[in-house]
């Protein structure tokens, strides 16, 4: 069975319908299994964010050491980092990208989002050449659109498949949206020092090798000596990750996987894993290359 059929039959497997784009970031290899179908990014856009963050801080527009408030009345909900917290928290434009980053904290990523601003995310995006990845809404108004687009039944009604396919969250056409390639793309211009200056590629890199889930790319390659670095995002159905794997002898490959599963269940332990499973065939053709 060749690369694509083994991916194929791994999503197939996990009943999820999956595309994937992974691509070796100094020798241009690539394996594509939909790389250029658009997607829904869901969280995983907060890292077009963080790069426009940074990118406005190395032309001197904010400093990341600004200190912001966050009171808890108007944060936007979540089930980690300030979303989570009951009291006032005063903090560092860069310590609410880690919080973002880290556990993806919807609450710290639309405070940043309101200093850098959606348009600003979407300029960042335009000019390091993304040219199928635009974000519609901030992540507070992602939620909206959920709880709006359910109804009466509130987020029991999330578990109705008549519910779900009328979430506009899960349309690209009409939530933030990518594609495999381009999320590839933009994790090897990061990588190659090419999306800010070198200093702050390396703190992004940095935080992105700081999230906490180990349970999706990370589960494809338990090894000490091998480097996962990478950002999830989460809908009812959906459960992407994009990521930069790094192996001892100098190979690193970018990794875009997104999946839409058949069950509504919250937790779906096969489809988690299949973005390890699907990540590592990929991984492993690349460097037999």
């Amino acid at each position: 069975m060749n690369t694509l059929a083994r991916i194929r039959a791994a999503f197939d497997g996990a009943g999820v319908t999956g595309r994937l784009h992974a691509l070796d970031i100094d020798s241009g290899a690539e394996i594509n299994a939909g790389a250029d179908h658009p997607v829904v990014t869901a969280s995983v856009h907060k890292l077009c964010l963080l790069v426009a963050l940074h990118q406005q801080a190395a032309a001197g527009l904010v400093d990341l050491t600004e200190q912001i408030e966050c009171p808890p009345a108007a944060r936007t909900p979540g089930p980690t980092g300030l979303a989570a917290m009951l009291d006032p928290v005063r903090m560092s434009l860069r310590d609410a990208a880690y919080l973002m980053m880290a556990v993806s904290d919807n609450a710290a990523a639309d405070v940043l989002l309101e200093r850098v601003g959606l348009d600003a995310v979407n300029d960042t995006t335009i000019r390091l050449g993304l040219t199928h990845t635009h974000a519609l809404h901030t992540f507070g108004q992602v939620l909206a659109t959920i709880r709006q687009d359910a109804g009466p039944g509130g987020p029991q009604a999330l578990t109705d498949p008549y519910v779900i396919t009328r979430l506009r969250a899960l349309d690209p056409a009409r939530t933030n949206h990518s594609t495999p390639r381009d999320m590839t793309r933009l994790l090897a211009a990061v990588w190659r020092d090419e999306a800010c200056a070198p200093d702050h590629d390396a703190a992004i890199r940095r935080l992105l090798g700081l999230q906490v889930w180990p349970h999706r790319m990370a589960s494809g390659f338990p090894f000490d000596d091998v480097h996962v670095a990478g950002k999830t995002g989460s809908l009812p159905t959906v459960r992407n990750e994009v990521g930069v794997i790094e192996y001892p002898d100098g190979g690193r490959y970018a990794i875009a996987v997104f999946t839409r599963a058949a069950s509504t269940a919250a937790t779906l332990p096969p489809a988690d894993a299949v973005i390890g499973t699907t990540a590592r065939i990929a991984v492993d053709a690349l460097r037999a290359l």
